[in-house]
């Protein structure tokens, strides 16, 4: 019975490595070659605009394919993919397991703050040698009191205790192509965060601590075991990560490097993309008692952290801030800092920083001098994404976007965030960038987009923003619903801004 089982299996496994073959190839020749228009003299034009460089054959790291001939006709394309998987009768007869699974630390000693064993979801992509890690957010803890707070109410933050053993990626985790063009069979790594320190400390439980903050640590052991699964192979790790996990890519993007390096893995190219992780230290609307986590002021915070912490940050940022290593948590001051390239994804209106200022959004209408701050964050936070070449900021009223499924919607100046990723992915292997080369000044391809910043001045201006509901009755609203619900004076902008009313309603709705 066990052989027989084995047969079956190793025969399963075999027929899905076929289809899986068959669907590689049909994907992998040249999109214009299978378009009815056009047809031969079409492809040739393609070969002779071609680069030297772009007629290289690929290796094995370029499985994950360019999409960008047919994004026009992305929808149709797609479908042409599912109906040729269908076709292959071993493929439909098989389910591929595509959840990442959990892996707890082999090393015991690098634990959540509660002690329990850190870890790591995993699922593998065995033809691909690009690896995404994606470093999970959710505010963080500075003493003693806003952490016993902290269990009581996240313990899955702050403990691995009730992991489940498998999670779904979405958005930029998503094994789908539909809903991830790019990235979607790249070997996915999810991190929990367990440790609310913003991923920067090193420091265990002992007697006389109540908890440990080994964030840092937690990334440094993936990392290592990660290299026993192929890693060490890879052509590029892209370290990701939402909220407190983007800022906690600012902290650890260029330590993942230099481990690499001291690994003698200097083939792997490390990058990173932060998303909503690049706060301000800005003057809160009101300020308030350092009680709690959402009420203290960020740079209060965080200055008490790092102590209660022992949090480690970069040593090139710690060099320029001697004795505010604070300052390194916050994106504008530590990314002029580091050497590895660095994509930065920020709601110019991140709800995030909006709470930390004490501005809370209760869908009451605001007051002309809110109204005012808001405006001047949103300045604020282009202002500091200025000398950022690659960056992706929509005028929105809202918090993290890259595992959202809804991330392909959102567009800045007609370019969603996966095409601007994948125009820089592009732009990084045009120069066959590696750890501190050519970092942040490539520039960009024609028609391909890196620096996308909102110009438009209010939430919610541009068109694709998160659908906005009320709070109350939970009905969609439009942009000009919106503004008027929240208090928004059109006639008093209008007049400020040297138009007429209905102009300016036009340029809302337009998201001009």
């Amino acid at each position: 019975m066990r052989s027989r089982g084995g047969f079956r299996s190793s025969a399963g496994l075999s027929a899905v490595r076929s289809c899986l073959l068959l669907l590689f190839i049909h994907m992998s020749a040249p999109v214009e070659a299978r378009r009815v228009r056009g047809g031969r003299a079409q492809t040739r034009r393609v070969q002779q605009q071609q680069t030297p460089e772009q007629q290289r054959v690929e290796g094995p790291e370029s499985f994950p394919l360019d999409f960008t001939a047919v994004e026009s006709n992305m929808d149709n394309f797609m479908v042409q993919v599912k109906n040729l998987a269908q076709s292959l009768y071993p493929c439909s007869a098989q389910k591929l397991d595509q959840d990442m699974k959990l892996h707890l630390l082999s090393n015991l000693s690098v634990t959540c703050n509660d002690g329990s064993s850190a870890g790591f979801y995993i699922k593998e992509s065995k033809g691909s040698r690009r690896w995404l890690l994606f470093l999970e957010g959710g505010w963080y803890c500075f003493n003693k009191q806003t952490c016993s707070s902290r269990y009581e109410t996240m313990r899955n933050l702050m403990s691995s205790t009730k992991w489940p053993q498998s999670r779904r990626g979405t958005g930029i985790l998503s094994p789908e192509p539909e809903e991830n063009p790019h990235w979607w069979n790249a070997n996915m790594v999810f991190i929990p965060y367990c440790s609310s320190d913003v991923w920067s400390g090193a420091t265990p439980k002992t007697e006389h601590s109540d908890y440990a903050f080994m964030g840092s640590l937690i990334i440094k052991e993936v990392v290592k075991e990660l290299l026993t699964k192929g890693l060490d192979k890879a052509k590029v790790l892209l370290l990701a990560g939402s909220s407190a996990g983007g800022t906690g890519v600012l902290l650890n993007v260029d330590r993942v490097a230099e481990q690499l390096q001291a690994a003698s893995h200097r083939g792997v190219q490390v990058r990173g993309l932060v998303d909503s992780g690049w706060f301000l230290d800005n003057k809160q609307y009101k300020a308030t008692d350092c009680l709690d986590t959402v009420s203290c002021a960020p740079t209060e915070a965080i200055k008490r952290g790092v102590r209660y912490w022992g949090g480690l940050v970069p040593e090139s940022c710690r060099q320029t801030h001697v004795e505010e290593e604070w300052s390194c948590f916050f994106g504008y001051k530590v990314y002029p800092t580091l050497k590895s390239p660095v994509f930065v994804v920020q709601w110019l209106f991140d709800e995030a920083q909006l709470t930390v200022d004490n501005i809370h959004l209760t869908g009451q209408p605001l007051h002309e001098a809110q109204w005012s701050y808001i405006q001047n964050l949103g300045q604020e936070l282009r202002s500091t994404l200025r000398d950022v070449p690659a960056t992706f900021a929509p005028a929105c009223l809202s918090h993290e976007l890259i595992t959202r499924t809804h991330w392909m919607d959102i567009q800045v100046k007609g370019t969603s965030l996966p095409r601007a990723l994948h125009c820089w992915d592009r732009s990084l292997q045009s120069t066959n960038s590696s750890h501190g080369l050519k970092k942040h000044r490539t520039p960009p391809s024609r028609g391909c987009p890196l620096h996308l910043v909102d110009s438009c001045p209010w939430p919610h201006c541009n068109p694709s923003c998160p659908t906005i509901r009320d709070q109350l009755t939970g009905q969609e609203m439009t942009v000009v619903q919106f503004l008027k619900h929240m208090g928004f004076d059109v006639q008093k902008m209008a007049q400020q801004q040297g138009m007429d009313a209905k102009r300016l309603l036009g340029m809302l709705s337009n998201g001009s």
